[in-house]
């Protein structure tokens, strides 16, 4: 029994994608054309010194300054709990009293002590805020990474935008290492099917590494599955999309699953490698996209405009 293109399309149609979401790199070395453009691009850490907030004391001060630096490196911020370092861009904790409300304030300061934007986590009532226990500045202190990290982001993009050769400006040129494991015509196929699917997109395949800024690998692995209906044997397929950036560091895996019928694929491919590589060449775009940020706007200025140039010691950006 052979495999039909619109079976494969709704039952495959469950792509797993596993560390391609919310990969941030606020801190990523922009290019010597735009660090030269910025004139004091983010360095390779954010400070994040102790606040004196008077209601959590110093020991609750301490660990707010502990949860949020843990919370922005869980999102590859690499942040630092220690006091303002010269030359180093920091991020200043403070809060604000609004009537009944405390609202924690997260402020992303350049190394010039200007602040180049502030956001806002949600108001707590200030009985709550000065009773706040451990799980309630951890939870507080997630919130207000997310919002710093889109920041960060912010002026990331910006000197993006500054350099012509960044990801902004061109597509990503991908390594395509081929496909390996599959039985039949299946490397072949999948490899033919894979390129052609990318002959529409933005980014583009090429064969050798040579000026390449992302590497694409397939494996295929096949097992026994379970007994099937009518005593027709199955068998477990899983297809694997590997991508690596030029560093080798993994963007992430796009994971294609199914049963089929035993050995339905020992032959030729045909739509089955077609349907199969037009979904993956989608999930590995987006992968690049997310990873890169280059769809990600730059941070505002303090009037609301996308700055024209790279980081503005002194712009403030939009709250919330």
């Amino acid at each position: 029994m052979r495999w039909s293109l619109t079976s494969f399309i709704s039952v495959s149609s469950l792509l797993l994608l596993s560390g391609c979401l919310d990969v941030p790199h606020p801190f990523r070395d922009p290019g010597r054309e735009a660090r030269t453009l910025a004139g004091n691009p983010p360095p390779s850490r954010l400070d994040v010194p102790v606040p004196d907030e008077k209601a959590l004391g110093a020991g609750g001060s301490a660990l707010w300054a502990s949860d949020i630096v843990e919370a922005l490196l869980q999102q590859s911020v690499p942040a630092i709990k220690q006091p303002v370092r010269p030359g180093d861009w920091w991020l200043k904790l403070h809060t604000e009293r609004r009537g009944d409300l405390i609202v924690p304030l997260y402020t992303v300061m350049t190394p010039k002590g200007a602040v180049r934007a502030t956001q806002e986590g949600p108001g707590i009532l200030v009985a709550a805020w000065n009773a706040l226990n451990a799980d309630g500045l951890r939870e507080a202190s997630a919130y207000g990474a997310g919002q710093v990290v889109n920041v960060l982001n912010g002026i990331q993009a910006e000197q993006m935008e500054e350099d012509p050769h960044s990801l902004k400006h061109r597509g990503a040129r991908i390594w395509f290492r081929g496909v390996t494991g599959a039985p039949g015509d299946g490397n072949t196929s999948l490899a033919q099917a894979f390129v052609v699917s990318f002959h529409e997109m933005k980014d583009t395949i090429q064969t050798s590494q040579q000026d390449s800024d992302f590497a694409v690998t397939g494996v295929v692995k096949l097992k026994a599955g379970p007994a099937g209906s009518r005593n027709n044997p199955q068998q477990n397929i899983e297809i694997n999309w590997r991508v690596t950036d030029k560093a080798d560091k993994e963007v992430g895996i796009a994971t294609q699953l199914h049963d089929i019928p035993a050995h339905s694929l020992d032959g030729m491919w045909g739509d089955v490698a077609i349907a199969a590589s037009q979904e993956a060449a989608g999930a590995v775009e987006e992968m690049i996209t997310r990873y890169t940020i280059r769809d990600v706007k730059p941070l505002p200025d303090a009037k609301g405009v996308p700055a024209s140039g790279a980081v503005k010691a002194g712009a403030t950006g939009g709250r919330g």
